[in-house]
């Protein structure tokens, strides 16, 4: 299995994908970089804050920098995870790849668990670089959060989509073509990323209850199908430590106003989305078992 592992980080540092994933990084965070740098030209500086609204000014420009930062790049991290795994099983069976590989002495559920342990490795380590540059170009330019633990937090959450979407795209690689499951998992993804806009922007429509309460059932429904998105917005409510400080200041002024992460889902969301991922894995692992090649 640790053999399988190996051969799929080389082939990924190999393909194509992954140098337009780290040619897209290196463009993002450059222009980050400057976004970065405009907005925190607002900061009033550590040794200038003399009341309140300076405080909240730094915190709100910080906020605002981080959350465009992780809305970001969180597509390039979905990007990573969907195209690196659409056609593992799929496009391998058809090149005949799979057809001299696994009439040798390895049980088809270790190929399974290595190429999954394989991309999400690799995924989550190129995650954690991301989250941390993302962190350092911030801290040059506004506040950003200090607590440890809302750092650790976020971060699980922000690599946690990574699992996710590399389970539910080696499922569909197994029951769909290479092209159609790369055309499924995009509709997929784009499904979950549509009903979490739609949720941020039901606050702002001027809309009857029964109008928003479809709307929300309808968003609701989109991100229970792929909650990548949710996901995101949990992540970035346990960054800023949202529940603590949401009686403290207003979520719909500043930076917040037009990121608007006042709508974030719940632990009982969270663990829904654990065991998505688990399901998702099992019903993979156990249609490869038997899939004909």
């Amino acid at each position: 299995m640790s053999t399988i592992l190996e051969m799929t980080w080389k082939e990924m540092l190999r393909k194509k994908v992954m140098l337009l994933t780290l040619l897209l990084t290196f463009v993002f965070l450059i222009a980050f970089w400057f976004v970065a740098d405009t907005v925190g030209k607002n900061d009033p500086g550590a040794g200038s804050i003399h009341n309140g609204s300076e405080l909240f000014t730094r915190f709100t420009n910080g906020a605002f920098i981080l959350s465009l930062g992780y809305f970001f790049g969180a597509f390039v991290i979905a990007f990573l995870a969907i195209f690196s795994s659409f056609s593992v099983i799929a496009g391998e069976a058809e090149q005949g790849v799979m057809q001299a590989l696994l009439p040798r002495p390895l049980p088809r559920w270790k190929w399974y668990l290595g190429r999954w342990l394989g991309f999400v490795t690799l995924g989550v380590s190129y995650a954690f670089i991301l989250f941390l540059a993302i962190l350092l170009i911030t801290n040059v330019h506004a506040s950003v959060p200090r607590d440890p633990a809302a750092l650790v937090k976020s971060f699980l959450l922000f690599a946690s989509v990574v699992p996710l979407l590399i389970s539910v795209s080696m499922l569909g690689s197994g029951i769909f073509s290479a092209l159609g499951n790369g055309v499924f998992m995009t509709m997929l993804y784009g499904a979950g990323f549509l009903g979490g806009m739609l949720d941020k922007l039901s606050g702002s429509l001027r809309l009857e209850n029964d109008a928003l309460n479809v709307l929300h059932n309808l968003t609701g429904i989109m991100s229970m199908l792929m909650p990548a998105d949710a996901l995101q917005r949990r992540m970035t409510a346990e960054l800023f430590s949202l529940n603590e400080i949401g009686g403290l200041v207003s979520l719909s002024n500043g930076g917040f106003s037009i990121i608007n992460i006042s709508a974030y889902p719940s632990v009982s969301f969270i663990v829904y989305a654990v065991c998505y991922t688990v399901i998702a894995f099992a019903i993979g692992i156990l249609h490869f078992q038997r899939k004909d090649l």
